[in-house]
């Protein structure tokens, strides 16, 4: 099998690194700052070398790897953020990030890394009037892009003619573990591949999906199969659920629409919005036929990891073996990605990298 070798910038828990392991991919380093993500990362993955502050690293003088992936900060792209782009002065550090890809490769005659990926928020396709959106591809394909002639940007696209093949694609949690309830999470993943035009085989082609993981262990990563249902869902009584749309309801409480302000507490078959690193989400919980017996409470923290497809207990435990504080792992999950949608993405880099590898031998 070929070894296959990934690095991970901005990590947070380590979602990356843990979908690279499940596709026969071997994380070998990652780079983050936040003490409580880096300790549970560090448990889940004893061997994998940490570089700290991004800002410090040298692309040219770290271990080569054939993948990086990176989530930079977003902050100020969100939708909920203050909008000020990759100008604002957290969003700003993607340039950090493409820094480094450059210095690795001009270290190493263009060869590491052979693909990278960039995952953001749905609002880096419009802040700026759309320019910021423009120069991410444009920083990756090294040519100025051109605004599509609509002047938005699609959920999906490409561009090809160059070196690297790039590709993006807006992608829903929600709608990628089959019967499984996962929260709203709308992403932009852009893969660019440097070594060819695999790109959109990585990011379009249709591709079995994965299990969900079982829980965790005392040791961490995944433990034997175990019941995944979530707790609002056990019970011999059929329980209803309606998660509260907090944005929408914050915005129509702001307008005075009152209707508006009705239907954001949801309906029993709308997904759970967004998690947020800097909220907890309520939601309305009751069995059938008893709704005087129900309550509004707030997701757990096993909860929120379910909602992520994470394995429970995934961040529960730093490395030394403490109880990770529940405010730090609500976050830690508001930050993280859906674990499905890097599993998709990672099972397409291994796939065409293993394809090159054995056509090489």
């Amino acid at each position: 099998m070929p070894d296959i070798k990934l690095g991970s910038l901005f990590d947070g828990i380590g979602v990356f690194p843990l979908a690279a392991s499940r596709c026969g991919i071997r994380p070998v380093w990652a780079s983050e700052i936040e003490k409580a993500p880096i300790s549970i990362t560090k448990r889940h993955f004893p061997d994998m070398a940490h570089l700290g502050d991004i800002t410090k690293v040298d692309g040219g003088k770290i271990p080569p790897v054939h993948v990086i992936t990176f989530g930079s900060p977003c902050q100020n792209l969100s939708l909920i953020g203050n909008r000020s782009g990759l100008a604002g002065a957290k969003s700003s550090l993607f340039y950090q990030a493409f820094r480094i890809i450059q210095e690795m490769r001009d270290a190493t005659d263009n060869l590491y890394p052979a693909i990278a990926v960039w995952e953001n928020v749905m609002g880096a396709f419009s802040t700026n009037d759309r320019m910021d959106f423009r120069a991410v591809l444009s920083a990756f394909s090294d040519t100025e892009v051109p605004m599509p002639p609509s002047g938005r940007w699609g959920n999906a696209g490409m561009v090809r003619g160059g070196t690297p093949d790039v590709c993006w694609r807006l992608m829903d949690a929600q709608y990628w573990a089959g019967s499984r309830r996962l929260a709203r999470r709308q992403r932009i993943f852009v893969v660019a591949d440097f070594g060819g035009r695999r790109a959109a085989d990585i990011l379009f082609k249709p591709r079995p999906m994965l299990p969900l993981p079982p829980p965790c262990g005392e040791g961490g990563r995944a433990a034997a199969e175990g019941d995944r249902t979530a707790s609002f869902e056990t019970g011999r009584q059929i329980p209803v659920i309606h998660p509260f749309q907090c944005f929408r309801m914050r915005g129509a409480a702001k307008r005075q629409e009152e209707t508006a302000f009705r239907n954001s507490f949801g309906l029993p078959t709308d997904p759970f919005p967004t998690l947020l690193a800097s909220d907890v989400t309520p939601f309305a919980f009751w069995y059938e036929g008893d709704p005087e017996g129900g309550c509004i409470r707030f997701l757990t923290e096993t909860e929120s990891e379910r909602l992520m497809g994470l394995p429970e207990g995934w961040t529960k435990y730093g490395a030394d073996g403490v109880e990770i504080r529940p405010l730090q792992r609500y976050k830690a999950l508001g930050n993280a990605i859906a674990l499905p949608c890097a599993d998709y993405i990672m099972a397409g880099i291994y796939e065409v990298l293993a394809d090159r590898a054995g056509k090489e031998e």
